[in-house]
């Protein structure tokens, strides 16, 4: 069963991201059209989130499960950082609603599956980005149907403006505006994943005939 927390307990997004210029190394620089959250924001706001993440479960192990691809780089630095506080395990899935798009389909397909059984173990799902929130409420309906003892959600990046589905984010690192953003994991046509911060793309990179 999911378990939600509430408004008290739940984490609140961070600050409002920085807005800046481009740092001129990377083949992709000329791609991104401004830098919504820099490389240091995002150290500071990941330990923040493990922070809050360890309070609300104080003694517990956590089994973390991330959403591939874009939150590979993100799972890496969350699950260090709680680590530190709390024993972790972690877990994989793959699924996918945009292909090569740059807004989602809706339609979801398992790609990956967990490798193990989660019943009677509280997961965290760990999130690159919500927008619509249709993959996220499907993953979470996914989840609660293998028995965990609880599922919370941890986003680095929820886009308000662009939610059509309720669907609980106990944890939010930032809210972001509606723009189609890259970097820190996530892509676009598979590319800019290693982008060291998140920035806005530019859209004549995603329009090029």
């Amino acid at each position: 069963m999911a378990d939600g927390l509430s408004a008290e307990v739940a984490a609140e997004a961070g600050v409002a991201p920085d807005d800046g210029a481009v740092p001129a190394t990377g083949w992709y620089a000329g791609d991104i059209e401004r830098v919504v959250v820099s490389e240091a924001r995002l150290r500071e706001r990941i330990e923040e989130l493990a922070a809050r993440v360890a309070a609300d479960h104080p003694g517990q192990k956590l089994l973390l499960v991330g959403v591939l691809k874009g939150a590979f780089v993100f799972m890496a630095d969350f699950a260090r950082a709680l680590g530190r506080h709390l024993q972790v395990e972690v877990e994989f899935m793959a699924i996918s609603s945009y292909g090569q798009a740059v807004t989602s389909s809706g339609v979801v397909r398992i790609l990956k599956d967990l490798d193990r059984d989660i019943a009677g173990q509280s997961v965290i799902v760990v999130e690159d980005i919500v927008d619509s929130g249709l993959t996220l409420s499907w993953l979470l309906r996914y989840l609660e149907s293998r028995n965990a003892a609880s599922v919370r959600v941890v986003a680095l990046l929820r886009k308000p403006k662009a939610v059509t589905v309720d669907v609980p984010v106990h944890y939010v690192g930032f809210d972001i505006p509606n723009e189609f953003v890259v970097g820190y994991g996530l892509d676009y046509a598979e590319r800019y994943r290693e982008v060291p911060y998140v920035g806005v793309l530019k859209p004549a990179v995603y329009t090029r005939p």
